[in-house]
């Protein structure tokens, strides 16, 4: 019996399955353990006293390994002394894992389609529970609110470090605000969410592990963007600072020396001058000066790290100083390596998806992808979930277009209700969607909370081919050479050009839109382009109309003002009428004056931010933006439809996604730090 004993001790120990005194307690099976303070994990002193036991630790066996494939990482220290003092406990969803293995995933191109993949290695300092309700504790061990929503304060843990073993602490929280956000020379314009009211914050460090925002007004929502946000709210200071001019006044010459003009250069390099935490590294910004730099990448929090990259894609490995643990005392992740490939044409990543050559995908998969996932899936040995989408495809109709005569139609109030009823959304939905979404308009609050009216669903949603051309025909848009086409109002011929990448629109729907348009005589023509072409003739104001799925949870919304404020999102998504957010970023010295309308949006996502929510003066200005942004038919929505999540059944842990969504930013929710590898 004892022989015994050790013979399964010695397996459980090959397969990474620490030997420890406390449970291997999972959210299946929860072993009589009694559910933490947060749902399906626990700070370890909490999971110690709930078991009953004293956790031991154990890591990947070949982390020494995977930590040699990071140039400019020191060697191992044990494990002890890379885990913090007070490492995350997680509960696994069903099992507790095996390490090992590489996870395959495919992207889009460099920037583009990238976020399902980023979101896999993803932490903040919180983050939404899978219900998407519950904000839990992450990088920060905890927070406090003081009173009136004016002071929020982070409590990290002791001995948390970063990916090359530097101490992480307070200091780096306070250096990406003060130093990188709010820095000129690497932002020109401080990004909503760093500010309040349009007014900065200030941080202070009260002592390594304790960092507090002061706001200058309440912002209750500062919290929820931490948790949902691909932006981290910390950078490490170490790495960085060296290299910034305002820190060290060696930097600029120790930058000329490996090759740069400035140490901001240098950092540019690094950080990308970007929250978007996908910017290519030095491996591709300077191929030929990286060797002159410390590292490839600038230290992470994340699970993996970034150890190679080309234009054809990347390869990371596990993180050895990561800061979570399951509830047997292994270090997470279980998944030793991370590889991405980046495939431009949809249908060669759907053909890749059939032969399961990816282990998950779900970013840039539309509902029309479907019907062959579903029928290969027994086949290809993986599954596909239907979860609904948070978004709703929409479209802008360019209101400060370069060309004047075509500005002057869009910003006709009758031109963009016309547009609007010659939309037959129920023959969208048959066509492009299986009849599986709800014909509706954007109404910007994606949730429906109490206050948005629902008269306002379906305010000029209703096919109404005669209102379109009565509507037309009052503005004076007459077909003048009998060709069955509509003129501009000063006889040049009007085509509205429909530019869309299919990561943001399907296909199908762009051209039933460009058909249902003809029909009351708007000629139009459909290109596809790339998701980077489209971002690039979207920033530069060359769109006649933008399209892609728009729209946030009211979670969202009250930690960032950007759907409500020109030009009403990012790079990545929705912009239009870029000249309004001209007008407002040069004080109006140029750019287009936007109406009153939207001036009243802007004053309004300021107080609505600042007020508690389900207060009456929260509920009134919530309605006075849906009011503002749907008769004015700012964007003009179509069908809110499910999309494909994918998986291979090889990789575990995986549960049934809430939503299809970026805004709660993609699994980030769903922990896959606790997937591992069943081959």
């Amino acid at each position: 019996m004892k022989r015994s004993l050790i013979s399964v001790a010695l397996l459980f120990s090959a397969a990474g399955v620490a030997q420890a005194n406390c449970p291997a307690v999972t959210v299946a099976d929860p072993m009589g353990v009694e559910a933490g303070k947060y749902p399906q994990q626990y700070e370890l002193s909490a999971f110690e006293a709930a078991a009953n036991c004293k956790m031991e630790f154990t890591a990947n066996p070949d982390i020494e390994s995977l930590n040699g494939k990071i140039r400019g990482n020191p060697d191992l220290p044990p494990l002890a002394e890379r885990l913090p003092e007070e490492p995350l406990v997680v509960a696994p969803y069903a099992s507790i894992g095996k390490y090992g293995g590489v996870f395959d995933m495919m992207s889009n191109a460099t920037e583009a389609g990238t976020s399902d993949f980023l979101a896999v290695r993803h932490v903040n300092l919180v983050r939404f529970s899978d219900d998407l309700q519950t904000i839990v504790p992450n990088v920060a061990k905890g927070w406090e609110w003081n009173d009136d929503f004016t002071q929020l304060t982070f409590f990290l843990r002791k001995g948390h470090k970063w990916s090359d073993g530097a101490p992480f602490t307070a200091e780096d929280v306070k250096y990406w605000y003060d130093n990188l956000s709010m820095n000129p020379k690497v932002y020109e314009k401080p990004k909503s969410y760093v500010l309040v009211g349009d007014e900065p914050m200030t941080l202070d460090v009260v002592d390594p592990q304790t960092i507090r925002f002061n706001l200058p007004a309440p912002k209750p929502g500062l919290l929820a963007h931490f948790a949902n946000s691909y932006a981290q709210g910390f950078q490490p200071k170490h790495f960085l600072g060296k290299w910034d001019p305002e820190l060290n006044p060696e930097a600029d010459a120790m930058a000329v020396a490996a090759g740069f003009e400035n140490g901001l250069e240098v950092i540019s390099n690094y950080y990308g001058n970007s929250d978007w935490t996908d910017t290519p590294t030095p491996m591709l910004r300077s191929p030929n000066k990286v060797a002159n730099l410390p590292a490839d990448t600038v230290p992470t929090l994340e699970s993996h790290i970034l150890i190679s990259e080309s234009t054809e894609g990347r390869h990371l490995v596990a993180n050895p100083y990561f800061f979570q643990v399951d509830t047997a005392g292994n270090q997470l992740p279980y998944i030793s390596e991370q590889d991405e490939i980046f495939v431009n044409e949809d249908e060669v990543r759907l053909l890749k998806l059939v032969n399961a050559e990816v282990d998950f995908k779900a970013q840039s998969l539309q509902l029309s992808t479907a019907p062959l996932l579903l029928e290969n899936q027994e086949k290809g040995d993986y599954t596909m979930q239907l979860r609904p989408e948070v978004t709703i495809a929409s479209f802008g109709i360019n209101m400060t277009h370069e060309n004047l005569e075509k500005r002057k139609v869009f910003s006709d109030l009758r031109f963009r209700q016309a547009m609007s009823v010659a939309m037959n959304r129920d023959e969208m939905n048959e066509t492009a969607f299986f009849g599986m979404g709800e014909p509706k308009q954007y109404v910007g609050f994606t949730d429906s909370p109490p206050f948005v009216d629902e008269k306002w669903k379906q305010h000029f949603a209703q096919y109404d081919p005669d209102l379109a051309n009565k509507l037309l025909d009052e503005i004076g848009l007459k077909d003048v050479d009998g060709d069955g086409f509509r003129e501009l109002l000063n006889g040049d011929k009007l085509v509205i050009n429909l530019q869309f990448s299919v990561q943001g629109v399907p296909a199908a729907l762009v051209e039933l839109i460009g058909q249902q348009w003809g029909a009351v005589g708007v000629q139009t023509t459909v290109k596809e382009v790339t998701p980077d072409e489209y971002r690039s003739a979207q920033s530069s104001n060359k769109l006649d109309v933008s399209m892609w799925r728009n729209g946030q949870p009211l979670a969202i919304v009250l930690g960032t003002n950007q759907i409500w404020v020109p030009p009403y999102h990012d790079y990545f998504t929705v912009r239009t009428n870029m000249l309004w957010a001209e007008w407002i970023d040069s004080n109006g010295a140029s750019g287009v004056e936007p109406p009153d309308y939207a001036k009243q949006m802007m004053e309004d996502i300021t107080g609505f931010q600042s007020a508690l929510v389900g207060t009456p003066e929260s509920d009134e200005l919530g309605a006075r933006l849906v009011e503002n942004l749907v008769e004015n038919l700012l964007f003009i929505g179509t069908v809110q439809v499910p999309a494909p999540i994918y998986h291979r059944n090889a990789v575990q842990n995986v549960v049934e996604y809430t939503t299809h969504s970026f805004e709660y930013y993609r699994s980030y929710p769903y922990r896959p730090t606790q997937w591992w590898l069943d081959e």
